[in-house]
């Protein structure tokens, strides 16, 4: 076949020789087509998955001033529908069904869309005879056969014909509408956007990127605009195929690649647009710079900002030079600004960065994490910083620090793991949107290649004290904001820096003398010299670590690297105790006692953290765990110093108050998050027996003290069992060596087995409905949340998690299209599995201004719809499903830490089944439709008596905005048309804009659902059936359909489980008022406990 292709492939210029990591065993190919779209094609042998990536040259730095987000709006809009492929849909069920998924963002500069879903149209659980020589499978014989060819060719559509269809204009307008609500109250989008409307208001990064249904619909209609054209014109003037790059992999070979990208894409139109720069224009002028501003934060969060005005580097990536000036800034070892001004008690964090916002513009930016001290004292730290600027600057650039760098860029570089395919190819097409030498595609971003004295003195000029701003971030500071930014209502207060604070920091930056605390660093001595992989040629990777040490204190999982080959490992470790999680106050404890040791480490970790060597510890009901991951050279170095840090920690006063400080904030912010964020928090909290929310830990830590945390800590590493896995390139001899380090180091008395801790999940009855209701903290939050959950059974259960991640698969694209694409209920809608080792069950969660009873009668509706939909499900579809989930459930590991990471899940988890996704495989192939329908009837039907539900309902204090009358009317008028064409029915617009029209401004919503269903019945003369299922539909995208019980639950007052679940037959829901008292009235599962003997797992033990 590939002889044939071959001839096919019209002579041009192929690059090839691209510099790569020493492991990759890609081929790279780049071309670009007679339309100028250039396209970077992956040829590799070994995925299980494909995917594609297109960047435009064409983000929100070009919205048209009067219709901000509009960028962001055709992104939106690019996926409604084809000329191929006119149903809206067909894209995403594509590839659902071949167990895909995609996305797309929209940055200052470009659009990045990418897509990704299995490389081979077979299971594989089918592929195991082709496996020991992956290059030989066979591939499919005909093109539409590969999952890969029908997704390129749907994604092409895109580019080539898309449809923008009027009947989704304004749903999609309304999804942009939710994910801006989505964010009103978070800080990060908040605090960026001032920082943006605080800029030059001639150059784009002014723009309120994001959009609203008010500035995409409601603000160009009163203007007379067609907003479709609208869409549709920005498309035109923008999207042109000589300002896209495609990047494709796949596992074809690149010849086939080529000729389906030159088949598909050369169709995409040429308009020859240059490339978009903004050399004429800056950011800051001296209007915005020399600015002081105070901004008030949703969250309690202090912080110090200062934004350079900088330059764009793109053209510099061999040096790289503002790396240099974010490594000494930034920097966090001894003589740097975070330690001196952490030594007095004025901050916890310090960081620093050049950035390139768009061709022509960049900024450098520093960012201080203040303490309450910090706070009073921002002037000083202002000071401090820009003596460590003039220090840095009085100094040649230093050629060993940018040594130090080239060198462990070079190391990261060779030594690069693959990511998931979809990661690739995003990243990869942006990147081809940069100046870079074509065969540096993959090393430029990355790699540092030489020391440039000069660019680096150059960039050094930039940071000065007459061509900065200067942000403070706090609820208390200085009080007075008398502004509000426009589009988020972020509080703020700004003026021009006083003369005498000016004079005050000219006076730090010029002064020679500075003081002594501040110095360039030490040499690192964390950079890995011993870079050697022992590599043997085995015939198929082991999927279990071994037992190599198993005694009455010490359990030792050893595995050697055996298919990455890569100079890394990872040492994981539980010291395994019930006391961390006692009480609310010993787990509160715990936190602080994490925290301390890590505020402790900051110093010594730092130059292993930038030399590939990162260190966690951490505190959870099991006990402690700590991990070490990385270059496994100096890894023993860093492990003994972590150890002995927390077995020694001496807990200071002064740091004490800070950390302690800062949890009580953090505890406090947990409740202001995004509903959808806090809502797993509950949910755990109600299905494990013993739980601590942030407002029990935050009343615990009140009288917490130093001395109370400096006697307890040692209690936990009393007496505790031991646990590691070590894994990577570490011989059997080292992993032995580490964990006697482990055990002499930490001297812990042993504790049976009896006393280890269990874990337990809360059994749900059958026939139980339970609603947890907890109104939301943050007063200004529109946004209600739901999560819904199904209690099936355990999770080491195979044959019952296989019929739920085979109905999770099944449900994934029908809900996501129900819930948010015609019901249009929120942005966040999700739903799948949910499954730990005693736990298995199925969600889903919802984050909407509608209130938590409708969205719970929605769901319910979408269950019982679902129901059907699998009654009429073909044996293909039900197949092609199954395909889908083997295929996820076999996908191969991509590099050393997701095969660490899975290890150490399976063992922390107490359960060990290292060999879960093939028993799923195993008990997903006999699975048939009859059986997949009786499970859903018994468990997740909501007429099922027998099904165990539990709600979690997060409700909001504030209200959105009511709608006029005739934005009601024309919003009725869109969903309803959305609805029609969904339904594949053919619409009347004009004899239902008449009915509309006709209703009076009194009682608008009733009288738009009644004049729908008068349209559906009089003029369009649909069958009853039909009517009823259309007409709920648009009920409930306005809000008015009928959730029946769940309007009017029952109370639990006293914990009396059993009662009302005799009582309900599962159909009544109930309200839990007393979590405890109910806690009391339910079972408990079984522990967590090994799948099968331990013994299986000792090294010279039978094979598995």
């Amino acid at each position: 076949m590939s002889e044939t292709l071959a001839r096919g492939i019209a002579p041009r210029q192929r690059i090839e020789d691209l510099e790569r990591p020493a492991l990759d065993d890609r081929s790279y190919r780049i071309i670009t087509l007679p339309n100028q779209l250039e396209v970077l094609l992956i040829h590799d042998a070994q995925t299980d998955k494909a995917s594609a990536a297109l960047d435009v040259n064409v983000g929100s730095f070009s919205d048209a001033e009067d219709m901000p987000g509009i960028a962001h709006a055709v992104e939106h809009l690019l996926f409604m529908g084809t000329d191929k492929y006119p149903k809206e849909n067909a894209y995403n069920q594509y590839l659902t069904s071949h167990s895909g998924h995609s996305n797309a963002y929209t940055a200052s500069t470009s659009t990045n869309y990418y897509f990704e879903l299995a490389a081979s149209s077979s299971s594989s659980a089918n592929k195991k005879a082709a496996e020991t020589s992956p290059t030989h499978e066979q591939l499919p014989a005909v093109k539409e056969e590969s999952p890969l060819w029908g997704g390129l060719d749907r994604f092409g559509q895109f580019f080539i014909s898309p449809l923008f269809l009027e009947d989704t204009l304004d749903r999609e307008l309304k999804a942009v509408d939710s994910e801006n609500k989505k964010n009103l109250q978070s800080d990060t989008w908040r605090l960026h956007q001032l920082n943006k409307a605080l800029s030059n208001p001639n150059h784009p990064y002014c723009h309120f990127s994001t959009g609203s249904y008010q500035t995409l619909h409601d603000e160009p209609i009163a203007r007379g605009v067609k907003i479709r054209d609208a869409f549709m014109n920005f498309h035109s003037k923008h999207y042109s195929a000589n300002r896209m790059k495609l990047v494709v992999l796949g596992r074809e070979k690149l010849d086939t690649l080529e000729e389906w990208v030159e088949e598909i894409f050369s169709q995409v139109p040429n308009k020859d647009l240059p490339r978009q720069r903004w050399d004429d224009v800056s950011i800051y002028t001296e209007n915005e710079l020399l600015t002081q501003t105070f901004a008030k934060p949703v969250f309690q969060s202090r912080s110090l900002d200062f934004s350079f005005l900088y330059r764009d580097e793109e053209e510099y990536y061999e040096s790289h030079p503002s790396r240099y000036l974010s490594h000494l800034i930034g920097h966090e070892g001894p003589g740097s600004i975070l330690s001196f001004i952490k030594a007095k008690g004025w901050a916890n964090g310090l960081a620093a960065g050049g950035s390139s916002l768009c061709p022509g513009s960049g900024l450098f930016n520093i960012s201080v994490k203040l303490t309450e001290d910090g706070l009073v004292h921002y002037k000083e730290v202002t000071k401090i910083i820009f003596q460590y600027i003039a220090m840095v600057r009085e100094q040649p650039p230093q050629k060993w620090v940018v040594d130090e760098q080239i060198r462990m860029s070079e190391v990261d570089f060779r030594f690069k793991q693959k990511s998931p395919p979809s990661r690739t190819t995003s990243a990869l097409a942006a990147v081809m949107q940069k100046p870079y030498n074509r065969k540096m595609l993959l090393s430029g971003p990355a790699v540092i290649r030489k020391f440039d004295a000069e660019r680096i003195s150059q960039a050094m000029t930039y940071l000065r004290p007459d061509n900065f701003r200067l942000n403070v971030v706090s609820q208390d500071f200085p009080g007075g904001w008398d502004q509000k930014e426009k589009w988020y209502g972020t509080e703020y207060k700004s003026e021009k820096i006083p003369e005498d604070f000016l004079a005050e920091i000219r006076e730090a930056f010029e002064n020679p003398t500075r003081p002594a605390e501040l110095h360039f660093p030490h040499k690192n001595q964390f950079i890995p010299n011993r870079l050697e992989v022992e590599k043997k040629e085995i015939k198929e990777p082991a999927k279990t670590p071994k037992i190599i040490r198993n005694d009455e204190g010490v359990r030792l999982w050893y595995k050697k690297d055996d298919q990455f080959w890569v100079p890394k490992a990872n040492v994981n470790i539980i010291f395994r105790t019930p006391i961390p999680h006692l009480t609310a106050r010993t787990a509160i404890m715990s936190a602080l006692y994490r925290d301390l040791v890590s505020d402790a480490l900051v110093e010594y970790s730092y130059d292993a953290d930038i030399s590939g060597l990162i260190y966690e510890f951490n505190s959870y009901a099991p006990g402690l765990t700590m991990s070490v991951e990385g270059y496994n050279d100096k890894l023993h170095v860093l492990l003994e110093k972590v150890l002995i840090q927390i077995r020694d920690l001496e807990i200071a006063e002064e740091r004490f108050k800070i950390i302690h400080e800062r949890m009580t904030r953090n505890l406090h912010n947990a409740d202001f998050a995004q509903p959808f964020h806090q809502v797993g928090t509950y949910s755990r909290y109600l299905k494990t027996e013993k739980g601590f929310l942030s407002d029990q830990l935050e009343n615990e830590l009140k009288d917490v003290t130093a001395a109370d945390v400096q006697k307890f800590y040692p209690q936990i590493l009393a007496q505790c069992h031991i646990e590691i896995l070590a894994h990577g390139n570490l011989r059997k001899e080292e992993a032995l060596q580490i964990t006697d380090l482990v055990e002499k180091t930490m001297k812990p008395k042993r504790l049976p087995p009896a006393q280890w801790p269990i874990r337990r999940n809360l059994i749900l009855p059958p026939g139980s409905n339970f609603i947890y209701e907890r109104q939301l903290k943050d007063p200004a939050n529109v946004n209600h949340c739901i999560e819904y959950m199904l209690f099936l059974g355990t999770g080491t259960d195979h044959s019952l998690r296989a019929k739920i991640l085979l109905i999770a698969q099944m449900t994934d694209e029908p809900a996501f299209n129900q819930l948010r694409t015609i019901e249009q209920l929120g942005y966040v809608v999700f739903s799948g599995a949910s499954i730990t080792s005693t736990w298995a069950g199925y969600r889903i969660l919802i984050q909407s201004e509608k209130d938590c009873r409708y969205l719970e009668g929605r769901i319910e509706h979408f269950l019982t719809t679902f129901e059907k939909m699998l009654e009429d499900m073909t044996e293909d579809e039900f197949e092609g499903h199954k395909k889908a989930v083997i295929n996820k459930r076999l996908e191969k590991l991509k590099n050393l830490a997701e095969e660490g990471n899975r290890f150490w899940n399976h063992i922390f988890s107490d359960v060990y089944d290292f060999l879960s996704n093939d028993e799923d495989v195993k008990h997903l192939t006999p699975l048939t439709k009859s059986d997949l329908k009786t499970c859903f009837a018994h468990y997740l039907s909501p007429s099922s008596p027998h099904r165990a539900k539990l709600s979690v309902h997060l409700i909001a204090q504030a209200k959105p905005k009511e709608p006029t009358p005739e934005e009601k009317k024309t919003t009725a008028i869109a969903q309803f048309t959305t609805i029609l064409t969904a339904e594949k029915i053919t619409p009347n617009d004009a004899a239902l804009k008449s009915r509309i029209d006709a209703i009076s401004d009194t009682d608008t919503t009733v009288a738009i659902a009644s004049a729908i269903s008068a349209h559906l019945t009089e003029d369009l003369k649909l069958e009853k059936e039909v009517v009823d299922k259309v007409l709920d539909e648009a009920k409930a995208a306005l809000g008015l359909a009928d959730v029946g019980k769940v309007a009017e639950p029952e109370v639990l007052e006293n914990g009396d489980v059993e009662s009302v679940v005799k009582g309900g037959n599962g159909t009544t829901p109930v309200i839990i008022k007393d979590v405890h008292a109910w806690k009391a009235g339910l079972q408990m599962s079984t522990g967590g406990r090994p799948v099968k003997d331990l013994g299986e797992y000792v090294e010279g033990a039978a094979k598995l």
